[in-house]
């Protein structure tokens, strides 16, 4: 459990990510945005790898609730994957500064732990989705001509595209309206008539 300190840290970190990007996130403009000293963020996060490790925390607890809630959803397939769409669009909505995190791929090629992190959670979300796919193939709902594999890397890819196509375009379209334009897209190529 993050003390209020830390979470304040996370939030601030995640702001100055957004406003001035990953090289301008520093110790340095950490503690001025916060109105503390540099010592005293170091009290609470050892560096800034510990800093993005909680940010990629918050991340994998906010993705976690919604992709694990919906493998024991009794509804369909194809309305489990809708609402995992929506789900996490919503979460980015809410800290539209994490996708400026875990969609930058620059920040964890030299970290190894952060590259690892972000590993986690594109391996459990993956298996959650194909997990779902592989259920609605089998009760009849998704097609099975293509393998559950390639249905998830198609649906886990589409679901990315969105997120950085609003996150590039100043968030300013209306997610709903396309997160579910593009599932009623997904839905014709894959379920099974």
């Amino acid at each position: 459990m993050l003390t209020a300190r830390q979470q304040e840290i996370i939030e601030a970190s995640l702001e100055l990510i957004s406003t001035i990007g990953i090289q301008g996130f520093t110790i340095k403009n950490l503690a001025k945005k916060i109105g503390i000293t540099e010592p005293a963020i170091y009290r609470h996060y050892e560096n800034k790898i510990s800093i993005m490790i909680a940010i990629l925390d918050f991340f994998k607890e906010q993705s976690e609730s919604v992709f694990v809630t919906q493998l024991d959803d009794s509804d369909s397939s194809l309305e489990r994957i809708k609402k995992i769409f929506q789900g996490h669009f919503n979460a980015f909505e809410k800290n539209p500064s994490l996708v400026n995190v875990v969609f930058a791929e620059e920040i964890f090629r030299n970290e190894p732990i952060l590259q690892e992190k972000i590993a986690d959670i594109m391996n459990r979300n993956n298996k959650i989705i194909k997990a779902i796919v592989v259920e609605g193939q089998a009760k009849g709902e998704i097609k099975t001509e293509v393998e559950s594999k390639y249905l998830t890397v198609v649906i886990l890819g589409s679901l990315r595209m969105m997120v950085k196509r609003w996150q590039m375009g100043g968030k300013s379209f209306n997610h709903s309206e396309e997160i579910s334009n593009l599932f009623d897209t997904l839905k014709i190529l894959i379920e099974n008539k």
